[in-house]
């Protein structure tokens, strides 16, 4: 009697789990739902940009390549392929104005034509660019680079029984030009060469100071600025050697480090 209700008992326990097996089996599946969002379309235009690093005076030739632009991204300047699909050839041989970066978009501000002067190119409006000599002793020890600023200072002797000399500043914060067509520095970041003429960004004016100064000096001498000095107006530098007040048509005659004022016609 004892074994009949074991055997009952597991015949309802493989029962109770048989029809739970099947109940699960039957219920129904439900859908994953994966909703998908569009990504937004980008509109894109071919460009011109530079493949390497072009320092100031590079010579363009096959560092450019076209690449796709955001139209939204797109600035003055930019060459699109749509509209100058040859400006790869017309732009080869052209000289870089204006550093350029690698993939940097090209612009033709930044470059000057074939045929075109660098030196004119490089000078704003109204500028002159004048020449004087220079020695290590006088130019910083060579440390005097394009671009940077300076005060010119004239050195001349003073007549009498004892050797003396006077110094005057007759230009103040001046721009570098170039150093004896030197454009920049090399690529290990330092000047080998000590240049003998510096290069200079003069107004008129200033570039008839200097040459008046040229004659009058035993010596001139370039002073290197702080680039913080550098922001303050620059001003006209010794007028008297040039300009003569009320006056017009005069001459200056210079012997011997002296100046002398001839009179011309008013």
């Amino acid at each position: 009697m004892q074994k009949a209700r074991v055997v009952i008992l597991i015949v309802a326990i493989s029962a109770a789990g048989a029809a739970g097996y099947i109940a699960t089996n039957m219920k129904p599946d439900v859908p994953v739902v994966v909703q998908t969002v569009p990504l937004p379309q980008i509109e894109l235009q071919d460009v011109l940009v530079a493949t390497d690093g072009l320092g100031v005076g590079a010579e363009m030739r096959n560092q450019m390549r076209w690449q796709p632009w955001p139209v939204s991204a797109l600035a003055d300047g930019y060459i699109k392929r749509a509209d100058r699909p040859n400006a790869e050839e017309e732009l080869r041989g052209s000289t870089v104005r204006l550093q350029i970066f690698p993939g940097e978009p090209i612009r033709e501000a930044k470059l000057i034509g074939k045929g075109q002067s660098f030196m004119s190119a490089q000078l704003p409006s109204g500028m002159r660019a004048v020449a004087t000599q220079i020695a290590a002793d006088t130019s910083a020890g060579g440390f005097i680079l394009p671009n940077d600023y300076v005060d010119v200072i004239m050195i001349r002797q003073i007549e009498g029984e004892q050797k003396q000399f006077a110094t005057e500043t007759i230009l103040s914060n001046v721009r570098v030009l170039a150093i004896d067509q030197t454009i920049q520095e090399d690529e290990t970041g330092q000047k080998n060469k000590v240049g003998s003429t510096a290069t200079l960004e003069l107004t008129p004016q200033q570039a008839e100071i200097l040459a008046v100064a040229q004659q009058m000096a035993s010596r001139m001498t370039l002073v290197l600025r702080s680039l913080q000095d550098a922001q303050e107006p620059t001003g006209p530098g010794a007028e008297y050697l040039v300009n003569s007040p009320g006056r017009a048509g005069n001459v200056k005659l210079i012997k011997s480090g002296t100046v002398t004022e001839i009179l011309g016609r008013k």
